[in-house]
């Protein structure tokens, strides 16, 4: 029952025309089919009175024969009006779709434009590039600090165990030399010897400053 009263859409609408301007259109056929028949008929009993020579029969056979032919040249035009008809419903139906389409789009754009602010979403934005940069430069500023400190306490820390380790191998070194020093009594170098032994001592701790880096 409640199909009954429900309101017919505009498909619905145009799907009723389209089926009954296709029923239309095969009456239309049939009755063009009809006349066909009807006019051969009508050509061959003209023949035959022709052949009869009565002329008066011939007269208003052939004027019959006449508008017979005028009325299937008209199921012609109708039966194209009614193409038209259809062909022109399916456009508008067409049309009408789109038109219900971007009446729908219009709505939601408009639904969506209310909800934004533009203004609004603008200095959101900025804020957040404002804020973006800020954390940036605050970051920077951390990784300089910690670089700083860490660079200065490992470079310092560094200097020290390279001075201590030379100087550890100098004092060894310099005791190995100690030890084999001459003893109290025994007859003592000549001045060049011992400043050939001087300048080997110090080739000897520039050659090991060397060799651990430092200038």
């Amino acid at each position: 029952m409640a199909s009954l009263f429900k309101k017919k859409t505009v498909d619905d609408v145009i799907k009723e025309q389209s089926k009954e301007l296709r029923g239309t259109q095969r009456q239309i056929t049939r009755d063009r089919a009809a006349l066909e028949k009807q006019e051969k008929q009508m050509e061959m009993e003209i023949k035959k009175m022709a052949k009869s020579g009565n002329k008066e029969a011939c007269k208003i056979l052939a004027k019959q024969l006449v508008q017979l032919r005028k009325q299937k040249n008209r199921t012609y035009a109708v039966s194209s009006k009614v193409t038209s008809m259809s062909t022109q419903a399916k456009v508008m139906n067409s049309q009408m779709k789109m038109a219900g389409a971007m009446s729908t789009t219009a709505k939601t754009m408009q639904a969506v434009n209310k909800k934004m602010d533009p203004q609004k979403t603008l200095k959101t934005m900025q804020d957040f590039q404002k804020e973006n940069m800020k954390m940036e430069m605050t970051e920077d500023m951390i990784n300089d600090t910690l670089d700083d400190i860490f660079d200065e306490s490992g470079d310092e820390e560094e200097s020290q165990d390279i001075v201590n380790q030379v100087l550890d191998e100098i004092g060894i070194e310099i005791s190995g030399k100690m030890v084999r020093a001459p003893a109290a009594g025994k007859s003592v170098p000549s001045a060049a010897a011992s400043s050939k032994q001087a300048t080997i001592s110090d080739d000897e701790i520039e050659r090991q400053l060397r060799a651990l880096g430092v200038d």
